[in-house]
């Protein structure tokens, strides 16, 4: 099988968080960092993420993210846990109640491949324990993430206890970091064939290689860059939907009304008018 090895690897910029929605709305309750990868973890994880909060004596926060196509292992107050790629959720949420600490690690598309040793097809639409992807005691970790002084030495933490762990690098894993990068980063890639195009192979061909090393097909990749597209960009401003539908590839305007209100619960215009809410006036000041 043959694939062009000039994509380039995927790396999410700082601070991108496309795929969480009503962003302002949640930077006024929880704190989220990003913290790099050790060298040896490096080829299969984009980066290690912490969210802190403190809701005592407030009602509970319930945040939304859109699904993207990374595996994430995360050490939570109350477990620990591998999660798939879900095709069949639609936002996931996440409910956030009295004062807690989540460290997760975001494997790079086909970066969990490696780790796993079978088709990461095989944690596809589900939760799975941790000793699926690692064999580590992921209840004195989860113990330890809480305990630790801060964010940053949490993640400290489970970089090291991953690292005698990590399997030797895989050159796929680069291959197919750049196919999703490129389906992310370019609008023009509307269908599984231009995909396919780019990676100098065959869509049968293409849709076995991210069966196996993202869990989904490349139509799914498609679809959810898509999605975060236009999540980000009614997050920013106002947006001239029936271009953007164009640019996006969708059919019509009403095709991504659809698709957009399937997977995020209301329509682009109505979550766009919900997100400039949100914001706070100028000179306001946030609070946790």
């Amino acid at each position: 099988m043959y694939f062009r090895d000039t994509i380039a690897p995927v790396r999410a910029p700082d601070g991108d968080s496309r795929g969480i929605l009503h962003p302002e709305a949640g930077a006024a309750v929880f704190a989220l960092a990003r913290h790099h990868p050790s060298a040896v973890l490096a080829p299969f994880v984009d980066y290690l993420w912490s969210v802190e909060w403190d809701r005592s004596g407030l009602p509970p926060h319930v945040q939304r993210i859109l699904p993207n196509p990374s595996v994430h292992l995360t050490f939570e107050p109350t477990q620990a846990r591998v999660t798939g790629l879900s095709r069949r959720r639609a936002a996931f949420e996440y409910r956030l109640t009295g004062g807690g600490r989540v460290l997760g690690v975001r494997f790079r598309p086909g970066g969990a491949r490696p780790w796993l040793g079978r088709p990461v097809s095989a944690l596809t639409d589900r939760e799975a324990p941790v000793a699926e992807l690692v064999a580590l005691d992921d209840v004195a970790l989860s113990a330890a993430v809480q305990a630790a002084p801060d964010a940053d030495a949490a993640a400290a933490l489970v970089d090291a206890a991953l690292v005698p762990l990590a399997p030797p690098p895989h050159p796929t894993v680069e291959v197919v970091a750049g196919l999703v990068a490129a389906v992310q980063g370019d609008p023009a890639i509307r269908r599984a064939a231009d995909l396919a195009a780019l990676a100098g192979t065959g869509v049968r061909s293409l849709q076995r290689l991210c069966a196996e090393w993202v869990g989904v097909g490349p139509t799914w990749l498609v679809r959810c860059a898509r999605l975060h597209e236009a999540a980000g960009r009614a997050a920013g401003g106002p947006v001239d939907w029936a271009a953007l539908a164009v640019e996006l590839g969708y059919a019509d305007q009403s095709h991504l009304v659809r698709d957009f209100a399937r997977v995020i619960g209301e329509p682009p215009a109505r979550y766009a008018r919900s997100v400039s809410s949100d914001r706070p006036p100028p000179g306001a000041s946030r609070g946790r």
